[in-house]
């Protein structure tokens, strides 16, 4: 589960939120995994790690402003891991790749919205609908998101949405595949093989034995 956009609505939230994010992503404490201060250690493959630096030089070229970059990475000692430091963009627009895709990797595009409505529509109008959150201190939005939002996952005031087993975890949209999703009830009856069995005894067997369909007449 990898939260890759935040939208914050109106410029002033925005203006404010870089300026919160900046300083904790350049501040991110990247390292291996053997290290418990580590707050994120190295991508899984060299591949991949090439491919978060796709992408953010694909947000660059796009056109997105590239406040924090993490390209230039090194841990010492570790120069030849697969590091890549935190990354934030601001100024995302719906049409980057950088906003369509999941990249899997510690870059946050920030892309902002003029209002509620707006907001609600970038996401109800995403191919994917993993997950999604909200974050207000009023209920009365966060009862309107959950209901309207078209996302399988849905957090309020939560980062990432992702239930306990014995609920149903998946998204919608193009972020599903088959008919089910793999936990929670769904999931059950995916790996179960209904059985259904009438019964009926008699009043005893002295009766003889009864071979038509019982009625309440």
């Amino acid at each position: 589960m990898a939260i890759s956009v935040a939208v914050p609505i109106g410029e002033t939230t925005a203006q404010r939120l870089i300026q919160k994010l900046a300083p904790k992503v350049r501040a991110l404490n990247i390292g291996p995994g053997t290290d418990p201060d580590a707050e994120m250690g190295p991508l899984v493959t060299k591949q991949h790690l090439e491919k978060v630096r796709a992408y953010i030089d694909a947000g660059v070229a796009e056109g997105a402003e590239l406040v924090v970059d993490g390209r230039d990475f090194k841990r010492q000692g570790y120069e030849d891991g697969y590091f890549i430091g935190g990354t934030l963009f601001d100024r995302v627009t719906t049409d980057m790749k950088i906003y369509r895709e999941e990249i899997f990797g510690p870059v946050l595009a920030v892309a902002r919205a003029n209002s509620y409505d707006d907001a609600a529509d970038m996401i109800n109008q995403h191919e994917f609908g993993n997950g999604t959150a909200i974050f207000t201190r009023d209920g009365d939005a966060a009862r309107e998101f959950a209901h309207q939002i078209q996302v399988g996952m849905v957090g309020i005031n939560v980062p990432i949405p992702v239930p306990m087993a014995f609920h149903s975890f998946g998204g919608w949209k193009a972020s599903l595949f088959g008919d089910h999703h793999m936990h929670g009830p769904e999931g059950i009856r995916f790996y179960t093989k209904l059985k259904t069995i009438t019964t009926r005894w008699p009043t005893g067997i002295r009766a003889g034995a009864e071979f038509v369909m019982p009625t309440m007449g």
